[in-house]
């Protein structure tokens, strides 16, 4: 019942766990007298240990098996081939599945549980290295993918602390400590490699379009977490990439003082920047099989169907049907973002993982309506014009609950796959609150001064 643990996993995760801990401490004290915020990287990356230890030990003793043991189970047989073919197992890692390659695997080493789907043979061909020097153990490799996926997420935090520099524990709490995220963002999923992979970009970009660091390291960053998102989850690109051009172009507007030549070329900037992604797409659709731009309608209502089905186990839901064509699927708009950010709803859980789903989905829901109560929907558009990267984190946040939530109609699905979009979400409705209570502090003073000097007029 146990195959994936052994003793390897009583020696290994424990030495790791010191190892990691000594690193760790050693970053926070170097930069800490220099940066604050530091005093949240070791509480956030113990979270995310004990998170990933915790999702190992649910697969094995509560699910009985699932997509991160399968992962496991791969890497396993890729780190015992590679005892006997390494330049096989190395090409493996670079070209991928081939007829050399599968020769290399034996009774001894078994075959890939993931040979038949290239997105997910990508975790394999990242992971297993971590998984050899960790002696195959199921704990220390999952310790080691989440230890290198939590810098990445690291760099998102310091990119939304440059942004909201008053706002230091509400942006730890929104990156590093919501339930869903931290459980389900610290397995052997392609879901923990592909938030990392989207806190990389989002802060790459940010060091080079805004604090104009490290280009050549950033451009690369840019270029291999896409890479990453387009072989892993083409999806997440695709949600990424329109909010990314705004906040690009956002960004650009600044630095014209002309209000008339802004409010001119806004308009065209758009439509420019909106132009450019869909030639962008268009040019790397033909390496995108299944995902490419004329599929992507036709793949969204097969996925959705099929998920929905009674082989699921009652873990399904239904937003209802619709045709594949831009008009059908915008119909669905609302439901679908509904499903991906609020649901499960507390009656919909079946378990107590979807229980503890529930419970933070109805906060999240309560949050956000007592938001656009408090503040009006008049004036969410205002601020979110107010900054830049609020108005990205939003738009991304929403356009990808809107892809998720319509193309996932099962709730054991759906909790892992909306990950990306939960922080972002989070920490905006945080940014939210600041700046209305933030703008409403500054009008009372402009309303005091203006009375002040009417006091003062003399009559």
């Amino acid at each position: 019942m146990v195959e994936y643990l052994s003793f390897v996993d009583l020696i290994v995760p424990p030495i790791y766990l010191i190892i990691i801990y000594f690193i760790s401490n050693n970053i926070k004290w170097r930069n800490i007298e220099s940066n604050s915020s530091y005093r949240y990287y070791m509480p956030g990356l113990m979270v995310k240990i004990v998170a990933s230890i915790s999702i190992c030990l649910v697969y094995v003793f509560y699910y009985k098996g699932g997509d991160t043991t399968s992962y496991f189970h791969d890497c396993s047989s890729v780190s015992k081939a590679f005892l006997k073919n390494p330049f096989q197992m190395l090409r493996f890692s670079v070209t991928g599945l081939d007829g050399s390659v599968w020769s290399a695997f034996d009774y001894d080493t078994d075959w890939l549980i993931y040979s038949y789907d290239d997105h997910a043979m990508w975790v394999d061909r990242l992971v297993w290295p971590l998984c050899f020097i960790s002696f195959r153990s199921f704990i220390g490799t999952t310790m080691l993918l989440s230890f290198i996926c939590y810098q990445a997420i690291w760099r998102l935090y310091q990119t939304l602390v440059s942004e909201f520099p008053d706002m230091q524990r509400q942006m730890a709490f929104s990156i590093f400590f919501v339930p869903s995220v931290v459980f389900w963002g610290s397995g052997i999923l392609k879901d923990s490699i592909t938030f990392a992979a989207v806190a990389l970009f989002i802060s790459s970009i940010h060091q080079v379009i805004k604090m104009r660091k490290s280009y050549l390291r950033n451009i690369f960053f840019i270029v291999f977490s896409s890479f990453l998102l387009l072989k892993i989850k083409p999806y997440i690109f695709f949600a990424l990439l329109p909010g990314t051009i705004i906040w690009i172009a956002g960004f650009s507007l600044t630095k014209v003082k002309n209000k008339l030549l802004k409010s001119s070329i806004t308009p065209l900037l758009i439509i420019i920047s909106t132009g450019s992604g869909y030639i962008m797409l268009g040019t790397i659709s033909s390496s995108l099989g299944e995902y490419r731009l004329d599929n992507v309608l036709s793949k969204a209502v097969a996925t959705q169907q099929d998920l929905k089905q009674d082989y699921y186990g009652g873990a399904s839901f239904d937003i209802g049907d619709f045709d594949p064509t831009v008009r059908g699927i915008l119909g669905k708009a609302p439901a679908a973002i509904n499903a991906a950010l609020f649901r499960p709803y507390i009656w919909e859980a079946y378990n107590p993982g979807m229980l503890a789903s529930g419970l933070e989905n109805f906060l999240l829901l309560v949050l956000s309506i007592y938001l656009l109560i408090k503040i009006r929907v008049f004036n969410l558009f205002r601020l979110m014009f107010i900054h830049h990267f609020l108005f990205f984190s939003i738009s991304f946040s929403i356009f990808f609950a809107f892809s998720v939530g319509l193309t996932t109609s099962n709730f054991g699905s759906l909790v892992r796959y909306k990950i990306p979009a939960i922080p972002l979400y989070v920490a905006s409705l945080f940014v939210i609150a600041e700046t209305y209570e933030s703008l409403k502090r500054e009008d009372r003073k402009k309303l005091l001064l203006k009375e002040d000097r009417k006091i003062f007029i003399p009559s």
